[in-house]
């Protein structure tokens, strides 16, 4: 199991590295379709991703965690003969 701080630098590194993909993609993929932006404004757009990126992660998480605990609490409740 990781402790708190692990945790964290789990989650920054892998914002990092979301990021840098963005900025890499937006600007290798954009001008093909013959959009071209600025730095400043692929900046902006890698802010928004990053933003909503963490939200979706963060959501996923507690719902996988509410999954988990359910089905833990479900299993108990078998092992001591309550449930079926």
């Amino acid at each position: 199991m990781q402790s708190r701080l692990q945790s964290m630098f789990e989650a920054l590194i892998n914002i990092l590295v979301g990021f840098s993909i963005n900025m890499l993609l937006n600007f290798s993929v954009f001008p093909l379709f013959g959009w071209h932006i600025s730095l400043s404004q692929n900046l902006a757009l890698g802010g928004v991703y990053t933003v909503v990126s963490i939200v979706r992660s963060y959501c996923l998480r507690r719902i996988f965690n509410r999954v988990h605990a359910v089905q833990k609490h479900h299993e108990n409740d078998v092992h001591l003969g309550i449930g079926a």
